[in-house]
């Protein structure tokens, strides 16, 4: 007879410790986070703000947050839902959105901290790497990036959101390795490319592609652009109007819904104790006729 060895005692289980929910769902690398928040004491409870990127398949998110023991706390966000205010209506997910979001998050959190004046960033997106040079008043404002899970391919959309918040004022440690046009061969940005992703080019070129070789294709996957009369050549002067409405006013705008004039109820609505009581009498008051009414008939009878 063979023997089994236990591996898993009672002593192993009892000393088993399971691992943070959102490790054991897969959602958060606890290892990169805790070289992202981690703090020098020195510091003395100064926040280390990180620029968290997240892509759905709708939108983009992205926010200005540092950590406290409480949770994190959110400083400034963006999204690219946002972006038809400021004249963009399609493509919310792309490289040139993700760009916009960037820039727009930056301007948004240097207003709110009053520092948009000193550090305008690159006015004009060439392409080329920015690094925001500090000012004699105040340090620019410093953010690690934090992508989450996602793989750091070079031409990733998160970095086109990055290369946005540079571009918009932040200091962000980072390397143009990792921007779309980064040839491995030669160890080169290729500006020219990484101007041409920034302003939608990429997009402008599968759209003439499509609609010299399949236009049924074209027709469907574009439908949304030929609503709104946006062909392959419109897009770079698009983007130019979209990156100076979002440097002209980045405040995040309210919605203007009106609030419903009536309420919509889906349960009863709980009566007070006078209503109860006149509900009761009127109750009694039906049970007493409907008995009268069968004595009567009885006599009748």
């Amino acid at each position: 007879m063979a023997f089994v060895k236990a591996l898993k005692s009672r002593a192993y289980s009892k000393r088993y410790q399971v691992k943070y929910k959102r490790r054991r769902d897969g959602k958060t690398d606890y290892r990169a986070r805790i070289r992202l928040i981690n703090q020098d004491k020195n510091k003395y409870n100064t926040p280390k703000y990180r620029i968290v990127v997240r892509f759905s398949n709708k939108f983009i998110v992205a926010q200005i947050i540092s950590a406290s023991i409480a949770g994190d706390l959110v400083l400034a966000a963006a999204y690219s839902h946002e972006l038809p205010h400021y004249g963009l209506e399609v493509g919310l997910t792309n490289y040139a959105a993700a760009y916009c979001t960037g820039l727009l998050l930056a301007r948004r959190v240097l207003k709110k901290l009053e520092m948009d004046q000193e550090y305008e960033g690159n006015v004009e997106a060439t392409g080329e790497d920015f690094s925001v040079e500090p000012a004699e008043t105040r340090r620019p404002f410093r953010a690690l990036l934090d992508v989450g899970l996602l793989r750091t391919t070079t031409g990733n959309r998160v970095f086109g959101a990055l290369k946005g918040a540079l571009d918009g004022g932040l200091d962000i440690p980072h390397s143009d390795k990792r921007f779309a046009g980064f040839s491995k061969d030669s160890k080169q940005l290729d500006v020219d490319v990484h101007r041409k992703y920034i302003y939608g080019g990429h997009v402008a070129a599968y759209m003439r592609t499509l609609a010299e070789d399949e236009p049924e294709k074209y027709q469907s996957h574009f439908s949304e652009y030929i609503k709104r009369g946006l062909e392959a050549d419109d897009l770079e002067g698009l983007y130019k109007k979209v990156h100076a409405a979002i440097r002209a006013d980045p405040i995040l705008k309210k919605s203007e819904k009106e609030p419903p004039k009536e309420h919509k109820r889906f349960n009863l609505r709980k009566l007070t104790y006078e209503e109860r009581k006149a509900k009761l009498v009127e109750r009694l008051n039906a049970l007493n006729s409907a008995g009268g009414a069968d004595d009567e008939d009885e006599d009748d009878e």
